[in-house]
């Protein structure tokens, strides 16, 4: 009987692993987007704008508003049509966005170029289900590294982004920055090619189940049951002040190297070097909670971030903007994997779709003002003031991982 599991278990990993290779390819793609769409888009609105600078952030706030309204819509569609096709459809909205971006910046129209980059948040909204995807198959100890595998895509992608905004930028000059967003459309073309081979993404079929599961009801639990745990509310609010310190910093960070003197260029491989740092740990974050579990990863990922902070307070050199950028990508890397696979422990499989969705709109939702407010607080208050604001909202986070930490002690003890 031991023999049939583990041959079973094999199975269902080997189509586990086949699937988040094919997510990792789309990732390499799709995920381009972001670093296309956060490097160009606080200069393209810079560009745009005759006088109020403060609102040059506002399209990738855009961005990062489609990311938070397509998060429970993208998890619901999928659940009725699949994952194949629910990709296909994010990725025809991404060309459409990055159709609409270039034009916008064709007629010289920053709210319209707001609103390509709101339309290709909403695409990015869909490729953020990939990590989901990804823990659908395989066994339960295998998922944290089919998450973590899709994530190394986002190495890839950290070159595709900014190599492509280097080399078509001026391709439609005298009119900057469009170019690479009409290039950007052959992005989400491919992952529509790569899709087509996914393997369908269900659980094992029955009598081949890989541990005993207690029948649930159809729906599963309400939202708000799913939500009240302490363990979801804490891994939650860990994926979420990862992903926004970083969303916060990132955006204003482009703004403020131009700002010191430093070229576009110089900027853009800035964040090339950061997103290479946000995906390139994903080789081995896997294997890392594995050994070290989750919490820890997570808590390792927060105090990066804060050190991401002290290097940026420590100067303007360029070296100073690289090196926070590159430690800002891996404190991201461990909060937000650990959170997240911290995360699809809190949920049955028929409660998939609303716990993601649920955890993708609360994310996006504050990434979107976090990136709003960058610009702001960039404009307002400068550079310093952006990075010493890290801080308290940082430790919010680790005194609640500890307190469940904690009480998970205390509740193995009284067990």
């Amino acid at each position: 009987m031991d023999s049939v599991v583990e041959l079973d278990a094999g199975r269902e990993n080997a189509v586990a692993r086949r699937n988040a290779m094919l997510y990792a390819a789309c990732q390499a793609f799709n995920g381009a987007a972001a670093p296309i769409s956060i490097s160009l888009g606080g200069l393209a609105g810079s560009y745009l704008l005759a006088a109020d600078k403060s609102l040059a952030t506002a399209p990738v706030t855009g961005f990062n508003v489609g990311l938070a309204l397509a998060a429970l819509p993208a998890a619901m569609l999928m659940r009725h049509v699949g994952r194949r096709r629910g990709f296909m459809a994010g990725a025809v909205i991404g060309i459409a966005g990055m159709l609409l971006a270039a034009h916008a910046l064709l007629r010289h129209d920053f709210w319209l170029f707001a609103m390509g980059l709101v339309v290709t948040g909403i695409a990015a909204g869909f490729t953020q289900q990939y990590r989901f995807a990804a823990a659908d198959r395989g066994t339960p100890d295998f998922k944290p590294k089919a998450i973590s595998w899709v994530l190394v895509g986002g190495v890839a992608a950290a070159i595709i982004g900014p190599q492509l905004v280097l080399a078509t930028r001026d391709m439609l000059a005298p009119v900057p920055f469009a170019g690479a967003f009409l290039a950007g459309t052959l992005l989400f073309a491919v992952s529509i090619l790569v899709m087509s081979f996914l393997e369908p993404s269900r659980p094992a079929e029955a009598g081949q189940a890989l541990e005993p599961v207690a029948a649930p009801a159809a729906g599963g639990r309400s939202l708000i049951e799913i939500a009240l745990q302490p363990r979801f509310a804490v891994a939650v609010l860990c994926a979420t002040v990862s992903y926004a310190v970083m969303s916060f910093l990132m955006t204003a960070a482009p703004l403020a190297m131009v700002g010191c003197g430093f070229s576009v260029d110089e900027s853009t491989l800035g964040i090339q070097w950061h997103v290479m740092a946000m995906f390139a740990p994903s080789f081995f974050t896997g294997s890392l909670i594995a050994r070290f579990g989750k919490e820890a990863i997570v808590a390792a990922g927060l105090v990066i971030l804060a050190a991401c902070a002290v290097v940026a307070l420590m100067g303007i050199e360029l070296t100073h903007f690289w090196g926070s950028l590159i430690l800002l990508g891996i404190g991201w890397n461990f909060g937000f994997i650990g959170a997240t696979a911290m995360v699809t422990e809190t949920y049955r499989p028929e409660e998939k779709a609303k716990a993601q969705g649920a955890n993708d709109m609360i994310l996006f939702t504050t990434v979107a003002f976090a990136s709003f407010m960058s610009g702001k607080t960039l404009n307002s208050h400068g550079w310093e003031v952006i990075n010493l604001s890290v801080f308290p909202i940082i430790t919010i986070a680790l005194v609640a991982l500890a307190w469940l930490v904690l009480r998970g002690d205390r509740n193995a003890a009284a067990a």
